[in-house]
């Protein structure tokens, strides 16, 4: 173990993009994946997932004693909700609504409650840089009347916004990603953004939880204040990065919780 990760004592909560199958076609590896995290992010019927499959995730968390959130995303299966549109702000708070609503039953009806919302993909990706998008995100959330946690990246526009509007906005980090200068993610297309090695992406996790940086493009660090790190439920490497950050973290003493 790397002298400069010893000695933690601190919480980390894991987060996990499930539930991003559709009908007969399953994406994540969800019962596998929710072994090594504490909390999920299911999808909405939206960007992928459907009826079946979000009460079929809801029932395996609340078996697994995993907190469970909402992942609502554009309407764009084919694209996988990861190409932006053009939306006003009114149909954006009432897209995520309608989809927070929608799990929240599946939840309810399993006997649990709902912990937190996440946007997926390209909607995370414009709220962390449009005001008009990061507040219809928030004023959804709020409307929800759940009293539901945000996951946002740090000093984002998504993560002012729902500070601004009262909610307990949840620092998220990405282990599997490099940053920008300025703290944002680097973009996909960017080459080398994505990390496919487990030990860097167990090593990043670490460096997240214990020093509160993470690599940038041109091999910097960056503030990363998180109390939530991704996995990637759809990535080629899910269960391995997963095991690899589970183990990492763990070793150097960081106590693995959901958020509260």
């Amino acid at each position: 173990m790397n002298p400069e990760f010893e000695n933690s004592t601190l919480r980390m909560d894991l987060n996990a993009d499930l539930g991003e199958g559709f009908g007969v076609y399953e994406l994540t590896a969800d019962e596998d994946l929710m072994d090594m995290v504490t909390s999920v992010n299911v999808a909405c019927g939206f960007h992928a997932g459907d009826f079946r499959v979000m009460r079929r995730v809801a029932e395996l968390a609340v078996s697994k004693g995993v907190a469970v959130g909402a992942h609502p995303g554009f309407p764009d299966l084919q694209g996988f909700g990861r190409r932006e549109m053009a939306m006003s702000p009114t149909d954006i708070r009432d897209m995520v609504l309608y989809q927070i609503g929608a799990l929240d039953a599946f939840v309810t009806s399993v006997g649990a409650t709902l912990h937190h919302v996440k946007p997926h993909g390209a909607l995370y990706n414009m709220a962390n840089r449009d005001d008009t998008v990061a507040a219809a995100i928030a004023m959804a959330v709020r409307d929800s009347s759940k009293g539901l946690q945000l996951y946002a990246l740090p000093d984002s526009k998504l993560f002012q916004a729902g500070v601004e509007q009262g909610l307990t906005v949840v620092p998220e980090g990405f282990a599997d990603r490099l940053y920008l200068e300025n703290g944002q993610l680097a973009p996909r297309t960017m080459p080398g953004a994505v990390i496919e090695d487990s030990n860097v992406v167990a090593e990043n996790a670490v460096r997240m939880a214990v020093n509160r940086m993470a690599k940038a493009v041109n091999g910097t660090l960056v503030k990363a204040h998180v109390s939530t790190i991704c996995v990637h439920g759809d990535g080629r490497n899910a269960l391995r990065n997963a095991q690899a950050m589970k183990d990492a973290l763990l070793a150097a003493g960081v106590t693995l919780l959901p958020t509260s």
